[in-house]
């Protein structure tokens, strides 16, 4: 499936459809009521998203620490940048997959699918403990003193 006529598609409705559901929420509520309720989820959403960032920073993190590979965390960071981009779109359509973005279980299983669908590298999925058939490696030598 040649790619360039989705991308096309998607560009020109994703418009369609603000400039639709403006005009419809506009003709209920109300121009001044539609701005406010834009600009009130925009700054919301800024809000949400600065609150989720800081606690993927904090989990990516403690994955570091724990010597594992934050690609989860990383991916997480990504999604929640895109998700900041949409809800600074104005429109109401964008809004609602921003705000998808910000709800960790969402989130975190779209990531966790896009690195089990499109990447593949050694220690993911991250395991607890060591490796099936593996325990603890014990190292067995001598040890001897050599001061100055």
């Amino acid at each position: 499936m040649r790619r360039m006529p989705i991308l096309m598609l998607v560009f020109f409705s994703i418009p369609l459809i603000e400039i639709y559901l403006l005009i419809k929420v506009g003709s209920w509520l109300g121009a001044l009521p539609t701005i406010a309720l834009l600009v009130f989820a925009a700054v919301l959403g800024t809000l949400l998203l600065r609150v989720q960032g800081f606690v993927t920073l904090r989990r990516l993190q403690a994955a570091q620490a724990r010597g594992q590979i934050p690609a989860q965390e990383l991916l997480e960071g990504v999604l929640l940048t895109l998700s900041g981009i949409l809800l600074l779109i104005p429109g109401f359509f964008t809004d609602i997959f921003g705000y998808l973005g910000l709800i960790p279980p969402l989130r975190r299983g779209l990531a966790r699918f896009i690195l089990a669908r499109f990447f593949q590298f050694p220690g993911w999925p991250p395991r607890a403990g060591p490796p099936p058939g593996e325990g603890p490696v014990t190292l067995e030598g001598e040890f001897r003193r050599e001061d100055e």
